[in-house]
């Protein structure tokens, strides 16, 4: 049985540290799958938030954490739901970034090259390069432009995707996160003021919900000094997209993706489908869509607008027919 998302990203981290330097944060209603897929990751290693709160919150607790385990530590922080083909070239580029902010006060983002103008995606506009490297100055960033704007920012070539993996010093990284979210974390944080994990944990319960709802990828690359880009190119997807599903599930040229789903299919070809168990799908002349169902929507669109596409109808369906429907 092949491994997890999840799994995958644990293997792939594993590679550069010890199981112990790994930390997950998750929701506590989703913590025992992280116990169940990684068993051999310390209890305490997982992060189990008491509410949704994005991901700069998680980031900022995870961070509090592990500056009070080793305070001259160097963190990676990356999703979970990303595909890398090249596992040595991954490797070498956060090697390299893990040097550079050793020696900087500094964050570094990890870009690659755009292969489609794809709307579900940020896109960082590369400055000035530093006497580094493949290590660019921010000159901008756009949070899922629209398509338009996409395939302008592609064409470019000024223009890389942002993966949403972020390497910097754990002091800066620190320092960084109480100018973006001031309030909360410096309640916890005074200065000379020794917390016990059970007071940490207690005071998570407590105030996490303060938080805004703040993603890291804004809040750094929005707000923050000292952020550069490393061009790197070690075959990366974000699987939180059908498009890139489709590219990574693929074999050959106008295959059609089944996920887990029992479909007939006739003359049809580029298509990614997935229904539920209990259905069946009957496809005929279908070329380039995506076919989903969950729950009591059934989607079928375009895939080549698809991120776009999902985002426009999930609000159109919740405002006509409220949550039931979402």
């Amino acid at each position: 049985m092949g491994r997890t998302q999840l799994q995958q990203t644990y293997d792939r981290f594993v590679q550069l540290m010890p199981k112990e330097n790994i930390f997950v944060s998750t929701n506590w209603e989703f913590a025992h799958y992280v116990e169940e897929q990684l068993p051999e990751l310390p209890s305490n290693n997982i992060l189990r938030e008491p509410i949704h709160r994005n991901t700069a919150p998680s980031v900022a607790w995870a961070a509090y954490r592990i500056s009070h385990l080793n305070s001259e530590a160097r963190v990676i922080i990356s999703p979970s739901d990303q595909a890398v083909f090249k596992e040595q070239d991954f490797q070498r580029n956060v090697k390299e970034c893990f040097d550079f902010v050793g020696a900087n006060d500094c964050i570094i983002s990890m870009a690659v090259k755009p292969t489609r103008p794809e709307p579900g995606y940020g896109y960082i506009q590369l400055g000035e390069e530093t006497t580094t490297k493949d290590l660019y100055q921010i000159r901008s960033f756009t949070e899922k432009p629209e398509r338009e704007f996409a395939q302008f920012f592609m064409e470019s070539e000024e223009f890389y995707w942002n993966t949403g993996i972020f390497i910097s010093n754990v002091r800066h990284l620190v320092n960084t996160l109480r100018k973006i979210l001031p309030v909360v974390l410096r309640l916890i944080d005074k200065e000379g003021m020794t917390v016990t994990q059970e007071e940490e944990l207690q005071f998570v319960q407590e105030n996490f919900s303060k938080f805004p709802n703040l993603s890291i990828d804004n809040g750094i690359l929005e707000q923050s000094d000292q952020v550069y880009a490393q061009r790197c190119d070690f075959g990366w997807a974000d699987l939180g997209t059908w498009h890139s599903i489709y590219e990574c599930m693929s074999n050959l040229e106008h295959d059609n993706v089944v996920i887990d789903s029992e479909v007939m299919m006739e003359d049809c070809e580029n298509n990614i489908i997935k229904l539920p168990k209990d259905k069946v799908g009957v496809i005929q002349g279908l070329d380039g869509y995506i076919v989903a169902e969950k729950d009591n929507v059934l989607l079928i669109c375009k895939k080549g607008d698809s991120s776009a596409l999902v985002r426009k109808y999930v609000n159109e369906v919740h405002l006509k027919y409220g949550d039931d429907f979402v």
